[in-house]
């Protein structure tokens, strides 16, 4: 029998695969992020830049280097299909960061440079899974948010024409026109001093405080509630939608992996059948032979004899080497007896 041939090179998009799936390549990549938003927040101090200027221009020379192999490792993972490394969004998002930041430092476009340093940050974001979780969150909350924002401009839109009307001659200084009546509904509605407000209303109509208390209900209570029920409601639906990804079938390359893992099996199972079989002897195998000859001399009517040919022809031929060997000297006697 052949031994089965088994490839042991691994190809380049497998062992970028390999890299990019370590634990240790996310926590490199982390690190990295991490040291280029200190190195941005020293720039701000004139003191540290006087004096490490040169050194933390290398830092962001070095990071910006790291970050080019990492989209082109991720890049090779994908083999002959490297385009499918923009299929997803947050990979764009990485690459579009990793481009900006290749605006030169120098000349008009330094302060631009600058920002796009802070802007490396945020890929805090894709590296980890759990914020991934959250903006993924915040993006599909996004229709239903809309429509709740234009269910609270109706409501701002009508307190606050409601309020010119009524307060504009009370007190022209929050009510005195439409735009300045809407900014006095958002202070309300985020609860900045409102009640001095309600209370300058008040001293001319006393029953003013139902007019704010129900804004404050409806455009602050049931708004936000509104807006959580939205972001929660999405984030359970996001989890749902991750759980599916897990359950997604295997790529090609993990069922290659398998397929390798099983060759390996077989080959290791090939080899340990061709060697020699010297199987040791075994006091258990010669009790059951003996209960073997036992049941089948039981049996009346020469059915014994059968069962003895039978069963002797199997085992009896091994068992009667090894006593002629000396390994069970006993053995040839008991079964005559019986």
């Amino acid at each position: 029998m052949n031994e089965v041939s088994i490839p042991q090179k691994l190809s380049l998009a497998e062992r970028c695969e390999r890299i990019v799936a370590a634990p240790l390549f996310s926590q490199i990549i982390i690190g990295l992020i991490m040291l280029n938003g200190i190195a941005v927040g020293l720039e701000t101090s004139t003191w540290v830049t006087e004096r490490f200027g040169a050194l933390l221009g290398a830092i962001n020379q070095m990071i910006l280097a790291a970050f080019i192999a990492e989209a082109a490792v991720k890049m090779a993972a994908h083999g002959q299909r490297p385009w499918r490394y923009f299929a997803s969004g947050w990979n764009c998002f990485d690459f579009s960061i990793i481009a900006l930041s290749l605006i030169p430092a120098a000349g008009p476009l330094a302060t631009l440079a600058r920002l796009v340093r802070v802007l490396r940050v945020l890929r805090l974001v894709s590296a980890f899974p759990e914020l991934r979780l959250l903006v993924d969150t915040l993006l599909r909350s996004l229709p239903s948010m809309f429509h709740i924002a234009l269910l609270m401009g109706i409501i701002f839109y009508i307190y606050g024409v409601a309020g010119y009307f009524l307060f504009h001659e009370i007190d022209p200084t929050h009510w005195r026109s439409l735009p300045i009546a809407l900014l006095s509904l958002f202070r309300i509605v985020t609860f900045e001093d409102w009640t001095d407000i309600m209370y300058t209303a008040m001293e001319s109509m006393p029953w003013a405080w139902l007019y704010f208390v129900s804004f404050v209900v409806m455009g602050a209570f049931v708004m936000i509630n509104l807006f959580i029920g939205v972001v929660l409601n999405n984030l359970e639906e996001a989890k749902l939608r991750r759980l599916d990804e897990l359950q997604l079938p295997p790529s090609q390359t993990e069922i290659l992996r398998e397929l390798r893992a099983t060759q390996e099996s077989l080959a290791r199972l090939q080899r340990r059948m061709e060697k020699p079989n010297k199987e040791p002897h075994n006091d258990s195998d010669d009790r059951q032979l003996r209960l073997l000859h036992l049941e089948c001399g039981a049996v009346p009517g020469g059915a014994g004899r059968e069962c003895e040919s039978g069963a002797q022809r199997r085992d009896s031929g091994r068992r009667y080497r090894r006593a002629g060997a000396g390994e069970d000297s006993d053995l040839p006697g008991a079964l005559h007896a019986q």
